[in-house]
Formats: C-alpha cells, sequence, structure tokens
C-alpha cells in the first residue's frame, strides 16, 4: 500500500532522463516492498545498460549548457530545489520510512540533513576559485583554473536513499556538472521523488537524471566503464566498490567511493559512562544498525566494563522495535532478508565461540526481517563479529586492559571509516585521536555529521570526502594556463 502523501506527484512509477519520466525501454519493471509489511508500495522501471546509456547522451548534451552557466544562476536553482526539499520535508520522510524501514522521525531527519548540503553547495557554487601563479619569464602569464570534470555518475545505497543523493548531486551541479543517477534497487522512490523537486525548482532537462534497475550490476557497469563518464561516486560495499574502481581503470575516470566501515567504539576508564552510553545506544542502533559508521565494536575499560554494561543494557532496554510510521517506534526493521540472513549468522558464530546474549540474540516476534536489539558480552577479537560489518543491531563488547591493547585493536582490520572513543584525560584525548586510523574521528561525542566537514575514510573504507569545501573538488578539474608572448 502506498503510504499517505500530501503532495502525490512526489510518487513516481517512471524513471527521469532527459527532463522527462520514462519507461525501460524494454517495459519490465520490479515492485518497491515495505520491509516492515511485506505491501508492494508501486512499481519502477527495470532498465538496463541501454537505457543507461541513453541517460548518459542526455546528460553529455545538456553539460555544455549547464557548464557555461553563471554560477550564481546554478546556485539559485540549487537554492530553489532545497527550498522545496524542506517545504515537502514531511512527505519525503514519508516514502523514505515507507520504501526503506527507519522510524519517520530518522527519515525526516535524513531529508533535512540530506537538503543542507544542497543549501551548502549552493553557495560553494559562487566560490569555485582559480590561482595566478607568479610569471616565470618576461611576457608571460600563469593561472590556475577550475573547470567542471564532465557527466557524473551517481550510485547511491538503501540505507540513506535521500541524503546519500543530495550529498553527491549538489556538489556536481554545484561544479557544473549534469548528474546520472542509480538509486539502490530496494529504495529508488526517494530519488525520484528528489528528481520531481528539481524539476519544478528549473533545473535544466538533462541535467538530474534518475534510472531504476533491480539488479544494479550491468547499470552500474555502464556508469563505471562508459568513456563519457567522466566522474564515478558510489556509496555501499567495499567489494562492490573495487569491481567499479577496476572498472573505473579503463577509462581513467575521477572516483569517489564511501565504502564498508568497522567502528570501534572505546570506553576508557575515566569516561563520563552516562554521555557513552548515550551515545553508543545511538550511534548502535540508528537505523537499526544498518549504516557505515554505526558502532560496530564496543571496547570497554575492564575497570568500568560492568558498569558500563549495567547502564548500556538498561538503554537497550528502551528500545521499540516496530513499523517505522508508527508513532513510538524507535528501531525498525532491516531491509531484506540477506541482510537479517548476515546478521543472524554473525550472532550464531559469536554464540558458538562463547559469547553470552545479555539481550537479544535472535529474530523478533514480529517476524519479517525485525530482529532483536542484542547485546553480546564476553566477545573477542576472533569472532567473525569483531572483524566484520554487521550492519543490524548487534552490539558486541570487548573488554580491554590498556590504551596500547584498544588502540591497536581499533586499526586492526582493513577499514577506517568512522571511529568513536570516550575519555576526560586531555592528553589521551590528543594521544588516540591522532593515532586512530580513520578518517572521521569522534570523541566524547557521536554527533560530528554535517555539511561543513569532510566525509571519507582511509584504508579500503574508500577514496574522496563528500560534505564540506572539500567536496567540491572531487568534481572539478585543475588546468595550468600559460600565455606567452604578452
Amino acid at each position: 500500500m502506498s503510504p499517505s502523501l500530501n503532495d502525490s506527484q512526489l510518487l513516481k512509477s517512471q524513471a527521469y532522463v532527459g527532463g522527462e519520466w520514462a519507461p525501460a525501454g524494454a517495459g519490465a519493471t520490479f515492485p518497491v516492498i515495505n520491509p516492515a509489511t511485506g505491501e508492494a508500495l508501486g512499481t519502477v522501471p527495470d532498465m538496463t545498460a541501454v537505457d543507461a546509456r541513453q541517460a548518459i547522451a542526455a546528460a553529455e548534451e545538456a553539460f555544455p549548457e549547464w557548464r557555461a552557466m553563471p554560477a550564481r544562476k546554478r546556485s539559485k536553482l540549487l537554492r530553489k530545489w532545497y527550498d522545496l526539499i524542506t517545504e515537502h520535508a514531511d512527505d519525503l520522510g514519508r516514502l523514505l520510512t515507507a520504501e526503506q524501514g527507519k522510524p519517520h522521525a530518522e527519515a525526516r531527519g535524513e531529508v533535512l540533513g540530506g537538503a543542507a548540503y544542497v543549501e551548502w553547495f549552493a553557495e560553494e557554487a559562487k566560490r569555485i576559485d582559480g590561482d595566478l601563479l607568479p610569471p616565470q619569464g618576461p611576457g608571460q602569464r600563469e593561472l590556475v583554473l577550475k573547470q567542471p570534470v564532465g557527466v557524473v555518475g551517481a550510485i547511491t545505497p538503501w540505507n540513506f536513499p535521500s541524503s546519500m543523493i543530495t550529498r553527491k548531486v549538489s556538489p556536481a551541479l554545484a561544479a557544473g556538472c549534469p548528474v546520472v543517477i542509480k538509486p539502490a534497487e530496494d529504495t529508488p522512490l526517494s530519488a525520484l521523488a528528489l528528481a520531481e523537486l528539481a524539476y519544478r525548482a528549473g533545473i535544466p532537462a538533462g541535467v538530474v537524471n534518475v534510472i531504476t534497475a533491480s539488479h544494479g550490476a550491468e547499470v552500474g557497469g555502464e556508469l563505471a566503464t562508459n568513456s563519457k563518464v567522466r566522474k564515478l561516486s558510489f556509496t555501499g560495499s567495499t567489494a562492490v566498490g573495487k569491481l567499479l574502481m577496476s572498472q573505473a581503470s579503463d577509462t581513467v575516470k575521477k572516483i569517489s567511493l564511501e565504502l564498508g566501515g568497522n567502528a570501534p567504539f572505546l570506553v576508557f576508564e575515566d569516561a563520563d559512562l552516562d554521555a557513552a552510553v548515550q551515545a553508543a545506544t545511538m550511534m548502535k542502533f540508528i537505523n537499526s544498525g544498518q549504516t557505515c559508521i554505526c558502532v560496530n565494536r564496543l571496547m570497554v575499560h575492564e575497570k568500568v566494563y560492568d558498569a558500563f554494561m549495567d547502564k548500556f543494557t538498561a538503554a537497550v532496554d528502551q528500545l521499540n522495535v516496530g513499523n517505522g510510521a508508527e508513532k513510538g517506534v524507535t528501531t525498525g526493521p532491516l531491509i531484506n532478508d540477506k541482510g537479517l540472513q548476515k546478521v543472524e549468522s554473525l550472532v550464531s558464530d559469536a554464540l558458538h565461540h562463547g559469547a553470552t546474549p545479555v539481550r537479544g540474540g535472535q529474530r523478533h516476534e514480529l517476524g519479517r526481517t525485525f530482529y532483536q536489539p542484542t547485546v553480546l558480552a564476553d566477545v573477542n577479537p576472533d569472532m567473525a563479529c569483531f572483524g566484520n560489518e554487521i550492519f543490524g543491531p548487534v552490539a558486541p563488547v570487548y573488554r580491554f586492559s590498556s590504551e596500547e591493547e584498544a588502540v591497536r585493536l581499533a586499526n586492526d582490520t582493513p577499514y577506517g571509516l568512522a571511529s568513536y572513543f570516550f575519555t576526560r584525560d586531555a592528553g589521551r584525548m590528543w594521544r588516540v585521536g591522532e593515532a586512530l586510523e580513520y578518517g572521521m574521528v569522534a570523541c566524547n561525542t557521536a554527533r560530528f555529521v554535517h555539511e561543513g566537514m569532510p566525509f571519507g575514510g582511509f584504508k579500503e573504507s574508500g577514496i574522496g570526502r563528500e560534505g564540506s569545501k572539500y567536496g567540491i573538488e572531487e568534481y572539478l578539474e585543475t588546468k595550468f594556463l600559460c600565455m606567452g608572448g604578452l
């Protein structure tokens, strides 16, 4: 059943290519399912590489006019898009909850957080500056210009189907690049609704394109290998990111990859335990644990382990599992059966190797893909849940005895996206903050994501940064211009 929207035109059943709402070339469709109820919300086109090439061609055709448009005018169009997103935040949140499952308050917060990126880059569009270099000879001038890279392919995930689009698309548009978006097959409706609002904002035909597909490999491969696409931005698993990176290498296109994480959460003996528990509960169970920066490994000093566990389990007991569209729900379902099976496998492995289920540890009585908020004690680094991204509402808690041990274990992973630690020791704040091999480190807080900070990771967690003044550089080429004979 479709969600109840104030503006029914935001629920789309066709893709958006070249300024037109279009079916798949072959006419195929696939259903979008509400993970909380199993009901179909509608159908969208099941597109292929042929459809993707048409969208790329539409973007390429729109590129000359869009890049030539004065930055101030592009800025105004982005600002209009921002205004429309915020104006329709309730409807966009309802749509997001229906296709993704997260509670409406979280969904609405995602929509507004994503809109903030549009507002930020609307301003950054006017600040793309070059440089004048000192001349190296008489009658000579040397300049550095910043120019848009060209057509951008954006592949976005299901866990943040609204904000991951605006975080990629808004800097691309601000820089003068048209985009072709391939949203996750589980959550295409948010992308299509954003395209509708981009159309209403007056963004020209072909500048924003959305193609939907039930199996992303074919369309993603086209975006990665097509020589007309000069930049590829992807958020998703490390395995798929590596594949796209390999595919994109044939055309040596620019890439941005925001991949998997294995975030440690360190609680030292001098930490404010109440603050640590509040942060751990939020960043472990937000979106039912399905975020790349979710707490994946809780590591607590042995001196405060028992006290932390008492407070933490009490906080977990307050979580309310259910349909995200219902009031008071804090924890929704997992996105699909594959996600549920992964969580079950990781918990089963931990229990087999000696972990203790202090809370939860099995499917929720609501059925479908709901899973109990789970806390595992007596966890050790050899368990699969310690080394793999869980992507579910499971909190494995490990006991450590020294700062050196905690930092060593935190860094003992191929991933390096987000990390968290709690301490009152000012010296330790600096030591641990600098020692953690992660692109984002949060000390004594779990709230750090906003449009003005550079989001991205080290090692196998990705390449490039999104948001902030650094984010627009991902969509620009740096050109050196030397003029002689003056």
